[in-house]
């Protein structure tokens, strides 16, 4: 082979330890017999040091290594050049950058541990970038000359001669507290420079939680101080990581509102969302990242929004002719409504729940009558604090309704909670073995739920140290594992990025489907709602004080009824059938609410 292929060899520094093994690799690997240093390990070091020169790409060691701690990943042929940035040796490299203009939002879309946030470092002047040469890395002066003749010369021109100053919105929220104490309010006063504090506070729906300290809040409103927080104050680059987890579908879209408002002439928004449709809501132009996570991530060149999320779901990009995802994703939701009452009469079993009424301190929640079948998804559309877990803590029979007298069916249920929080001692093998030994054992579970969810990555992790992804893919397992009629499944998407997002979904729609159960879905990213649901239930009312929950309806009339209380209107792509939000008063928006259809199935 004329051309030299190259691979980059990654050690994970977690998993190395070459004092308690018997270095497999470095005895096994053919480069070393031959009497070359290939793979070194030092009486002193820590981890195995790989030469990526000298790799011929054998992956003997991989397969030898007793804790699976090497990765070898062969490149395409293209990126030999043109590295940003690399941590050290047999670590993680990034490829490119994504290039902010003024005046515009650019979203960036890719899987976790892909370097979307090592992105946002460089840009906003907080890491330096080492063009791949981490051992002298080069100064100010040969890095705006390597970025000659692009956007992002005058960009780093201005980073280095302190034009820019950039703000950060951190993509973990829960941990704010640890670091910023206080009362909401004071800190809020503290940053407003540009004197719009009030409108933010009123838009955002800050106002009951001014007189709070950061302690006491829960993740949604930590998430809308932070995103306050960096809206009052003034800079050039305002950054924001993952700005709408935690929060509902309304709050999603007050929260791109304001991000959107910050846009000036020489203003830079980037925006990192896992959330498709807020960030098709939200950009102007989209930089996909592929690449392998934790070894080595590409950007994209920019694309429009719509084209640059359907290039990430259809997993090929056709400027550089590559595919960097097996499967492409569609959302084909043909389901007419003569379709679903012959479906209905095949059914088996019938479930029904009565009227049902629970008041919770100052909280009423009033439950209409409903029915559902097996292999049958309902998806509740509702704001935070309408009381979605209550109705499944009510059917879970975890808590009783008003009425004593009111018989709620009795059924086996498996629930996944909102909040997952990691008690469990012991690794995760150990713990998906204590409680759902039968069924993870299952050929059929492992291929429909494990395999796709990526458990077995994870089996000998300490569940107390997983990340949150990691910990919502096991707790997603357990729950999908326990035998029951019904399964209650409280926002799934949470922190999990956007690829896994569509995995989980199509993990729980398959298996609620072969298992011949009934799924009760809470969640609040609208295109993992769709293509889960087969009927839905709406709530309106005043959040947190009096709230109804509909009895259960298609997914069109739902839909529409949900989508009337935001004021928002949906399109159908006409490529992957994803469904896209209209901008405000946009003319298919106005067109739409005059004709009264929110929501398109089919178009």
């Amino acid at each position: 082979m004329a051309e030299k292929l190259t691979r980059i060899a990654i050690v994970n520094e977690d998993r190395c330890k070459p004092k308690k093994c018997r270095q497999e690799c470095r005895r096994t690997c053919p480069v070393v017999r031959m009497g070359k240093l290939c793979i070194e390990v030092a009486a002193n070091s820590k981890i195995a040091f790989i030469s990526e020169e000298l790799c011929i790409g054998c992956g003997i060691c991989v397969k030898k290594c007793p804790f699976e701690a090497i990765q070898i990943i062969n490149l395409p042929k293209d990126l030999e050049k043109q590295t940003t940035h690399r941590y050290g040796s047999n670590t993680f490299k990034l490829h490119r950058l994504p290039t902010p203009r003024p005046g515009e939002v650019l979203g960036l879309v890719g899987t976790n541990g892909i370097g979307k946030s090592t992105a946002l470092k460089i840009l906003a002047g907080k890491l330096k970038p080492n063009l791949g040469d981490w051992e002298n890395p080069p100064d100010w002066t040969n890095i705006i000359a390597y970025f000659r003749g692009s956007e992002l010369q005058a960009y780093f021109t201005k980073v280095v001669e302190d034009k820019l100053k950039a703000i950060i919105k951190p993509q973990y929220v829960d941990q704010l507290p640890r670091s910023v104490k206080g009362s909401v309010g004071e800190l809020l006063k503290k940053q407003n420079k540009r004197g719009v504090l009030d409108q933010i506070v009123d838009v955002l729906e800050l106002s009951p939680v001014l007189d709070r300290n950061t302690e006491d809040l829960s993740g949604g409103e930590l998430q809308r101080f932070a995103i306050g927080a960096v809206c009052i104050q003034t800079a050039d680059v305002y950054m924001f990581d993952e700005p709408s987890s935690y929060l509902d579908v309304k709050q999603r879209l007050k929260a791109a509102r304001i991000i959107r408002s910050l846009l000036g002439p020489t203003t830079y928004v980037i925006v990192v969302e896992h959330d498709l449709s807020v960030l098709d809501y939200l950009s102007d132009f989209v930089c996909c990242l592929y690449g392998v996570p934790g070894a080595y991530g590409v950007v994209t060149l920019p694309f429009s929004v719509r084209e640059g999320i359907n290039i990430f779901l259809a997993g090929f990009v056709p400027t550089e002719n590559l595919r960097f995802r097996e499967i492409s994703l569609t959302f084909k939701v043909s389901e007419s409504v003569e379709d679903t009452s012959e479906a209905l009469k095949k059914k088996i079993a019938q479930y029904s729940y009565p009227d049902l009424d629970k008041t919770n301190g100052t909280f009423k929640l009033h439950v209409k009558a409903g029915s559902f079948t097996d292999s049958e998804i309902l998806v509740l559309l509702g704001e935070n604090g309408t009381g979605k877990t209550t109705l499944i803590r009510l059917l879970a029979g975890l808590i009783k309704p008003d009425d004593p007298e009111t018989n709620v069916p009795e059924l086996n249920v498996s629930y996944k909670p909102q909040k997952i929080s990691p008690k469990f001692p012991g690794s995760v093998r150990s713990l998906l073995h204590k409680k759902i030994r039968d069924t993870y054992l299952h050929p059929q579970f492992m291929s429909d739920v494990t395999k796709p969810l990526m458990i077995e990555q994870l089996l000998d992790q300490e569940v107390v140290h997983l990340s949150g992804g990691e910990l919502q893919r096991v707790a997603l397992c357990l729950a999908l594992g326990t035998p029951a009629d019904i399964y209650l499944i409280d926002e799934p998407s949470a922190y999990l990025d956007s690829e896994q997002r569509i995995v989980a979904a199509r993990v729980i729609k398959r298996y609620i489907l072969h298992s011949k159960k009934t799924g009760f879905v809470v969640e609040h990213d609208f295109i993992m709602a769709t293509y889960l649901a087969d009927r839905v239930i709406v709530y309106d009312g005043i959040p947190s004080i009096e709230c109804t929950a509909h009895s259960p309806e298609s997914l069109l009339t739902g839909m529409n009824k949900f989508l009337k209380q935001l004021e928002i209107t949906f399109r159908r792509d006409p490529t992957n059938y994803r469904p896209r939000i209209n901008k405000f008063d946009s003319v298919k928006d106005r067109e739409q609410k005059a004709s009264g259809k929110y929501f398109f199935l089919d178009e």
